[in-house]
């Protein structure tokens, strides 16, 4: 098998006649997949005859991660992850909300009195890190707090909390991959303009779609102040751009995916002449050079740009709080489902 380079935690092999293997390992534990049935009990015996390994079975449980497969696709979830975390916080009965955030309250330095033991937050903002693995809707809530691990307060951990209330909402939400017809690779960029109260960073936002299933996604604040709603939405753009390259390239060794249609997706006409006029105005004089990274791959052709409605924008839940109603529109979109739902 041949490492990947884009990813050296995945190997690869294809075969003369179309088909492929795939093997992701993580320190002791490996998924094997592909399409090739002969040459993966090939691989299996080769493992079994070279390490001690056993052999579990259908793809079930990886690391935190619970997968169930069935004729109409894959989902992925992590409610025993959650379930547990809500166990050793207390809060497994806890009354549940609707929304991760109050879109009403900002979070500042120093707000309230600090934690006897900060340790406490800091394991618990930690597992809701990991919990982000199959979660996009608490991946906003959970930057915002992961920004206060130095001096956390009681304001902080009231916040928390919240975040478990809405996971107990529902423990077994995740993520559904369903074949839609086609391996287009779409991109959702978006930005918060000046939304941390503290700094008045903005927050830049994408989440990456290949055939409609999302697979990749980010909140983080910027570095820099943006002196407009354009440059920070441009930065936004940069930042998926970035993303996407990395994933063509993964994608391009693993032959998946349609490489020659890519879009990236953006609710700023302003940006969006950025990205494709070299000589906008000067007002663009400012921004750093490796901003205008999407620039190049628009003009060379590799990413292809689109506007959207604001209502439309599906990056919208990383980069902001936001209503019920618009939360569970972008889930639906996104394919973040609660498999555990009753019929």
């Amino acid at each position: 098998m041949t490492r990947c380079e884009a990813d050296h935690s995945v190997f690869f092999l294809h075969s003369s006649n179309g088909q492929h293997i795939f093997l992701v390992v993580y320190v002791d534990d490996i998924v094997i997949t592909g399409d090739d049935t002969d040459d993966i009990q090939r691989l299996k015996t080769h493992l079994f005859k070279n390490f001690q390994t056993k052999d579990l079975g259908p793809l079930r449980y990886f690391l935190g991660i619970e997968v169930a497969q069935s004729s109409s696709g894959i989902a992925i979830n992590q409610r025993k992850y959650a379930l547990d975390t809500l166990t050793e916080t207390g809060m497994l009965d806890c009354r549940p909300i609707d929304t991760p955030m109050d879109p009403n309250v900002k979070l500042l330095l120093g707000q309230g009195e600090l934690l006897k033991d900060p340790g406490r937050y800091r394991r618990l903002v930690g597992r809701l890190n990991y919990l982000t693995v199959t979660r996009p809707d608490i991946t906003f809530a959970v930057s915002i707090v992961s920004q206060f691990l130095n001096a956390p307060c009681d304001i902080h951990w009231n916040f928390v909390i919240r975040i478990l209330r809405y996971i107990k909402n529902a423990p077994g939400k995740g993520l559904l991959y369903e074949d839609k017809g086609d391996a287009k690779i779409t991109c959702y960029s978006d930005a918060d303009w000046a939304g941390s109260p503290s700094d008045r960073r903005s927050t830049s936002g994408y989440c990456v779609l290949i055939g409609g299933n999302m697979i990749s996604w980010r909140s983080k604040k910027q570095n820099t102040i943006a002196l407009s709603s354009a440059e920070a939405e441009y930065r936004a753009m940069a930042a998926a751009s970035k993303e996407l390259a990395w994933l063509k390239n993964l994608l391009s060794e693993l032959r998946f995916g349609d490489l020659q249609n890519t879009k990236l997706i953006c609710d700023n006409q302003a940006a969006l002449h950025i990205a494709s006029n070299p000589v906008f105005h000067e007002r663009t004089k400012h921004i750093e050079i490796d901003c205008h990274y999407v620039r190049d791959k628009v003009l060379s052709g590799e990413i292809t740009t689109k506007f959207v409605k604001s209502e439309d924008q599906l990056a919208d839940m990383l980069t902001k709080s936001l209503k019920v109603s618009q939360v569970n529109y972008i889930c639906n979109k996104l394919g973040s489902y609660n498999i555990y739902d009753p019929a």
